[in-house]
């Protein structure tokens, strides 16, 4: 595929860019026929993005779009194709840059102008009648656009900013094919059904209110599922030699201060008063961990210290970003702070990485990692960051992990690790981390006594696994369309009596199910079996139901009925030892 550079050159696009370079021109097409269609709207950004593009706009006194005028606008954009229009690009001076905007009436690119560095070139890509101020790539003719869909409309504040404007965004996804199209289409109509919010209202997993807006309710179902997942954090992280602790839910600011997370993280954070002094709900662990750490005194063999937390901290998030358990305002975190040598430090950050493979294997997620480096907003020395860097790079070289580098993405405090999980729709997820500090230990003065008698401080090593438990239970919702394996199963066994003759047989099965630690639910509604049977299926999923007729209390057995639909006889003898090891090797 030919693209058109800012420089005016034409060249093949590389094939890891096309996709950009599409939904970039698509961005532009669609903002074209938009201005066709509501002649006073003005353009706010409109990038191509990781799923699509989108463009945020300003619409006039009493327009609006909505998802029912994405026809027309697809027309539009269809004649636009069709019409072949060529993309040229022209360079102008600041001043000339912002007459032109001025003069095009877009308030929003001369704004955007102001915002540039003094030395910036300043680029227009035009098709037909509509200029647009880009850096490009673009397609050379609008006719290259083979395949595209708008896809959604919300709110957005210029800039991200809520003391600015509410614009309207409208989304949208483009592709090189229409083949490569139909089968996002196919992948986003299956992520509606497997959409954790349905799922988790059906399965009684966890609830939100309007009284209590990003903090979500956990049920009955929900705790199960959440217990299990804490058990096995616990028994791993035990075998690890790592201890468990819990810190407070609210601290003082001073000691926040301390941290550095006042200064880099104020506007997240949420504050009261206690005894006429600021205090905050915390947003992080690590703070508290340190506290735990400084406690006593160490001796260098007392090094590694590995200290885990399971603990609920709150985040102030805006109200329009707030989604399901996917971004929620307090959340648990299964954190662990390691205090290390540096002798230590390459043999803990493989340790760590090792756990969180082991982790993700038992999910069957697939991942690939990312080093991510020094942000501009950060703390500490360049060598600090220096030998931080080249610590994590060591120990995955170590492991012989692939990884990208994620520029500037490191915490304020340290460089990390990310794990990008991939899900069974193939969507990816960032989860665990592995987080370098140099700098909390030198804020708390944190000591340990070496060999010699000399003082030394320790570094830090923040990671989570799972990350927010909550999230993490809804990306496993999805992976899993609820139908989770049999350990995690909120129920493990549904029990169907065909009628009332079975129900006593069917109770003695519970019974003896349930005396086996296997979660089972007797299903004793005046139903057909065939009715009870669809149910489960589609709203509790267990991985097995037994169904119970007057065949199988005459020959003493069950009728077992697993997730492939077909239904064999067993001993339920057979069936309760089969079922334990499954849920006891946590398979």
């Amino acid at each position: 595929m030919k693209v058109l550079y800012n420089d005016g050159h034409v060249d093949e696009c590389p094939a890891e860019e096309v996709t950009h370079v599409v939904r970039h021109s698509a961005a532009h097409i669609m903002a074209q026929a938009i201005k066709r269609l509501y002649p006073e709207a003005d353009f706010a950004y409109g990038p191509a993005t990781d799923n699509g593009f989108y463009y945020d706009i300003d619409l006039p006194e009493g327009a609006k779009i909505s998802e029912e005028d994405f026809p027309a606008i697809e027309a539009e954009m269809k004649k636009i194709v069709k019409e072949n229009l060529k993309f040229t690009v022209f360079e102008l001076p600041r001043e000339e840059a912002v007459a032109l905007m001025q003069e095009r009436g877009e308030k929003y690119k001369v704004e955007h102008i102001g915002d540039l560095p003094e030395d910036a070139r300043i680029t227009f890509y035009q098709q037909g009648e509509y200029i647009d101020m880009c850096v490009g790539p673009h397609l050379t003719y609008t006719k290259a656009l083979k395949a595209f869909k708008l896809t959604g409309v919300s709110g957005a504040y210029w800039k991200g900013d809520s003391s600015n404007k509410m614009l309207t965004r409208v989304n949208g996804t483009a592709f090189a094919t229409k083949d490569e199209l139909d089968e996002h289409l196919r992948l986003l109509e299956e992520a509606k059904k497997r959409d954790h919010r349905k799922i988790g209202r059906e399965m009684d997993i966890f609830m939100m209110r309007d009284e209590a807006p990003g903090f979500p309710f956990f049920l009955p179902n929900g705790m199960v599922l959440k217990n299990q997942l804490l058990d096995y954090w616990r028994e791993i992280h035990h075998k690890a030699g790592y201890v468990e602790i819990s810190t407070p839910l609210i601290m003082n600011k001073q000691l926040w201060k301390t941290s550095g997370h006042w200064d880099h993280y104020k506007d997240n954070m949420y504050s009261t008063i206690i005894d006429d002094e600021e205090y905050c709900i915390k947003p992080m662990n690590c703070p508290g961990g340190v506290l735990v750490y400084k406690s006593h005194p160490h001796s260098y063999r007392d090094l590694p210290i590995r200290a885990g937390e399971i603990g609920l901290v709150h985040r102030h998030e805006l109200r329009g970003a707030l989604h399901g358990l996917f971004r929620v305002r307090c959340f648990s975190q299964d954190d662990a702070h390691l205090f290390v040598r540096p002798d230590q430090l390459t043999d803990e950050i493989v340790g760590v990485v090792n756990l969180i493979d082991s982790v993700y294997q038992k999910f069957g997620f697939t991942y690939h990692l990312e080093l991510s480096t020094r942000p501009e907003d950060s703390m500490g020395s360049d060598e600090d960051w220096e030998r931080a860097e080249a610590g994590l790079k060591e120990a995955l070289e170590r492991l012989g992990k692939d990884y990208v580098i994620n520029e500037g993405d490191g915490a304020f405090y340290g460089p990390k690790i990310d794990f990008h999980l991939e899900d069974s729709l193939g969507r990816t997820w960032q989860c665990g981390t592995v987080q370098l500090d140099f700098q909390m230990p030198q804020n708390f003065d944190l000591e340990y006594v070496d060999a010699d008698g000399s003082k030394k401080r320790p570094i830090m090593l923040h990671r989570v696994c799972f990350g927010s438990i909550e999230r993490f239970i809804g990306i496993l919702i999805e992976h899993f369309e609820g139908k989770f394996p049999c350990w995690l199963a909120p129920c493990q066994v549904k029990v169907l009596p065909v009628s009332e003759k079975s129900r006593d047989y069917a109770r003695g099965v519970t019974e003896r199910l349930e005396a086996a630690g296997i979660r089972a639910v007797l299903d004793e509604r005046d139903e057909k079996v065939g009715y009870k049977i669809r149910e489960a299926r589609n709203i509790d999923r267990p991985p097995y139901m037994l169904i119970i007729g007057e065949q199988e209390v005459e020959a003493g057995n069950i009728s077992v009925r697993d997730r492939s639909n077909e239904t064999h006889a067993e001993e339920l003898d057979s069936f309760i030892a089969r079922v334990r090891e499954e849920i006891d090797e946590r398979r």
